[in-house]
């Protein structure tokens, strides 16, 4: 077997990855693993833009209480106030990299403005803002030369030292990786290995997530050992665009920012009945609003409204929504654009501080496959890709200077094959695929209750019994490494929205409609490498352990 030895390696091609990778560089050797192509990811698809106080007249404190108000008094105050004063140094690196956010005539910041927010505090590119700056960062990784590359490689699973037999606390020393183009296994040895492998949108039926982000990161880091966070916060964005041929086209918050309202299909307001700020609350409570409208009356979508701004406007701030709008032939200057919710943004995920630690030594986590404590119960508007770049800067300030080392001598076993054979039945990966979405859809979806949850977390535990089962039995392919990390996503959100036992930002229940006074973290403890490595189920690497399991 193959084992590919670095001084960091980072896993994923986001703006967190690719930013961590660029702050790394100059310190030592870096791989980049991503398992498709460099741009195929969540950042791509970003349409708002990067939050961060630049007018004269904001201030970092209102944009502190904005976000401590979306996130239901869940945040820890200290890292949002962090990371909004350091927004600055994230948008500079950006800029560095040859992005250009869009100016007004007088040569100012077009600044952009979102739900929850009281003031105008969004860098934008027009509505491409992730597809402008996740290009520009490609190209200056590309010129990078401490920086290597690797497309189509997924990492099946985390080595640590336990499962390798090596005495001593528990800690990661790199991964096994599946070179999808090649169909080969190979190691990766590293004593700083950093997760940025973004969210779990594809756990639901409905989302606006790219076929990438099936929470392979927060996998990866539970199966080690590290502790997950929060993962009952899924964050369903408002306005997705409802239509047949649409798939997963996300009609961005700016679209309110700029005088949209919510509306039934007949063009009828109904915010005001929910929220004081209409239109402009933050996005889980006009996703409830949306979604009991919906039960209701028994409509399919409500709509946006936004006809009182002109043509121009419209088609020069929203150029790619507007074109694609009227690809399925909806004018946004004269016709309301049907919407409906859907999943979005995990605001739980690994345990981590700001600069990246987590509890597993060895491994660091950066943007939303992390939780920081910076969205708490629901994420404010774009903050998201504030939180990528200065998380990653963060990381590499503390990895830099200072890098872990591995013990030595360190081997990565080889990967054992065992009596796996070829894969001859994909249906039940496809059947199973499908059924975890939907159960997630129905059951943990945007309103919840006991007897769902416990219906849903007898059926997960089932099915991931029988993905365990298929996983030993064949030879590991994409398919199967994403349906098994969707799997145990959507046990760990149920696990966690079981252990909150009140209603708060992102979690609604009929059985807790209320909000406690005081909000906790919902923590949940890594696998137990111990006890897996004396279980009777090991099999494939290492004389002791299994990633297999």
């Amino acid at each position: 077997m193959k084992t590919v030895d670095c001084d960091y390696f980072v896993v994923g091609s986001g703006m967190a990855g690719l930013m961590t990778a660029l702050h790394l560089a100059p310190y030592g050797k870096v791989v980049v693993a991503t398992k498709q192509k460099l741009a195929d990811c969540n950042s791509n698809f970003a349409q708002g833009g990067i939050c961060c106080v630049a007018d004269p007249e904001d201030t970092f404190d209102a944009h502190v209480e904005d976000t401590l108000v979306a996130g239901a008094n869940l945040c820890n105050e200290a890292v949002v106030r962090q990371l909004v004063s350091e927004a600055p140094a994230g948008i500079r690196d950006l800029i560095d990299c040859g992005v250009r956010f869009t100016k007004r005539e007088d040569g100012f910041w077009d600044l952009g403005r979102e739900g929850g927010h009281s003031a105008r505090r969004i860098f934008h590119a027009g509505d491409i803002t992730g597809e402008r700056c996740e290009a520009a960062l490609i190209r200056t990784v590309l010129k990078c030369r401490g920086i290597e590359l690797r497309e189509h490689s997924m990492v099946i699973d985390l080595v640590v030292t336990k499962r390798i037999g090596i005495k001593g606390p528990n800690r990661c020393v790199g991964a096994y990786v599946l070179d999808t183009a090649e169909n080969e296994i190979y190691a990766v040895r590293s004593a700083n290995t950093i997760l940025a492998t973004g969210g779990c949108g594809k756990v639901y039926l409905y989302t606006c997530n790219p076929d990438t982000a099936t929470g392979d990161g927060i996998a990866l880091a539970w199966r080690a050992g590290a502790t997950i966070e929060n993962m009952e916060f899924i964050q369903f964005h408002p306005t997705c665009l409802y239509h047949p041929k649409a798939k997963r086209f996300l009609i961005s918050e700016a679209v309110r920012g700029e005088g949209a309202v919510i509306t039934d299909r007949h063009g009828r307001p109904f915010m005001h009945k929910y929220d004081d700020r209409g239109s402009l609350a933050p996005r889980d409570i006009v996703a409830r609003a949306i979604d009991s409208e919906m039960k209701r009356t028994g409509a399919p979508y409500c709509c946006l409204d936004i006809r009182s701004q002109g043509r121009d406007f419209l088609k020069r701030r929203f150029p790619k929504i507007y074109k694609t709008c009227l690809d399925f032939g909806i004018d946004m200057a004269k016709d309301l654009i049907p919407i409906v919710p859907a999943a979005h943004y995990c605001c739980g995920g690994v345990q981590a501080t700001t600069d990246g630690r987590t509890s597993l030594p060895g491994l660091s986590a950066v943007g939303e496959t992390a939780c920081t404590g910076l969205h708490g119960a629901n994420r404010l508007a774009s903050n998201s890709l504030m939180e990528a770049l200065v998380c990653a800067r963060l990381t590499a300030a503390r990895l830099g200077p200072h890098p872990e080392s591995l013990p030595e001598p360190l081997k990565i076993p080889n990967w054992r094959v065992g009596h796996a054979v070829t894969p001859d039945e994909a249906v039940l990966v496809a059947h199973n695929w499908d059924e975890i979405r939907r159960l997630m859809w129905d059951y943990v979806g945007i309103v919840r209750s006991n007897k769902r949850l416990e219906r849903a977390l007898r059926r997960v535990k089932t099915l991931r019994r029988e993905i365990r089962e298929y996983y030993f039995d064949y030879l590991v392919t994409p398919d199967v490494l994403e349906l098994r990390n969707i799997a145990l996503c959507a046990e760990l959100i149920i696990r966690s929205a079981m252990k909150r036992h009140e209603s708060r930002g992102l979690h609604y229940t009929l059985d807790y409609p209320s909000t406690k006074r005081k909000g906790e973290p919902t923590v949940l403890p890594g696998f137990d490498v111990d006890a897996s490595i004396a279980s009777s189920h090991i099999r494939r690497f290492g004389a002791q352990g299994s990633c297999r399991r």
